[in-house]
């Protein structure tokens, strides 16, 4: 089974959560906006007539023809056709699925810092509604997030789902921390004490034999101006 994963080439973004599970788990898929033509032809693949069309990327497409969006849906989907990345029982599934969408909600909290206002707005168009919106972000938002992950390992043990093996929220988890270390690195360092569970997650991930190809690879895009931007004045003081 092979799947097409189409996401803008650039920037890691929110194809990077499919990504590093279809990586880890050796799932073969193909990044279809990384070939010839790049983002016009996802421009042109999502104007496609289809019976199950995408609101936007990332979406993955089946053998069958199927287009799978959102993506805590993808996963869902994935962790369904690959136990490797997802409890084998529903109602594990559906924990990790309840997790994914959390993480989901974080990431678009994240993304709205540095826009608050428009996506159709520059940075530059809002940053006093910008700097409003980091203060209670880095002050209420990130701790909150943080402490609700910290909790649930303290309940589950090593990793998200419980037993021995990661699961596909775990990856998105470790995704997320590296986001907000690239767009605050100051306030997440302040708060790294405080949640020494979440770090050790991240680190756990960051050492998986099964992901060291993946992220010593060009295939792993580093940060820049997508789901996670820094800018210094957001990030407070050190």
């Amino acid at each position: 089974m092979s799947y097409d994963l189409w996401y803008w080439s650039g920037i890691p973004g929110r194809g990077e959560f499919v990504r590093l599970p279809l990586e880890a788990a050796g799932i073969p898929y193909r990044e279809k906006a990384w070939q010839r033509d790049g983002d016009a032809a996802l421009v042109k693949d999502m104007a496609r007539q289809r019976v199950d069309p995408p609101f936007a990327p990332p979406y993955l497409v089946t053998e069958d023809g199927a287009a799978i969006s959102q993506t805590a849906n993808i996963l869902l989907y994935l962790g369904e056709k690959h136990p490797r990345i997802a409890p084998r029982e529903l109602a594990g599934r559906h924990w990790v699925h309840q997790l994914q969408l959390t993480l989901m909600d974080w990431v678009a909290e994240s993304h709205d810092v540095h826009h608050p206002v428009g996506m159709d707005l520059y940075y530059e168009d809002q940053k006093p509604e910008a700097a409003r919106r980091a203060e209670g972000f880095r002050s209420k938002r990130l701790p909150k997030f943080l402490d609700y992950f910290e909790r649930v390992l303290l309940q589950r043990g090593d990793w998200l789902a419980g037993g021995k093996h990661w699961s596909y929220a775990d990856l998105s988890l470790f995704h997320v921390v590296e986001g907000l270390r690239f767009a605050f690195p100051r306030r997440m360092a302040m708060l790294a004490p405080d949640f020494k569970r979440v770090s050790a997650l991240r680190d756990a991930v960051q050492a998986l034999p099964e992901l060291q190809d993946y992220l010593a690879s060009e295939r792993r895009l580093p940060f820049s101006d997508g789901l996670f931007r820094h800018y210094p004045e957001l990030d407070g003081e050190a």
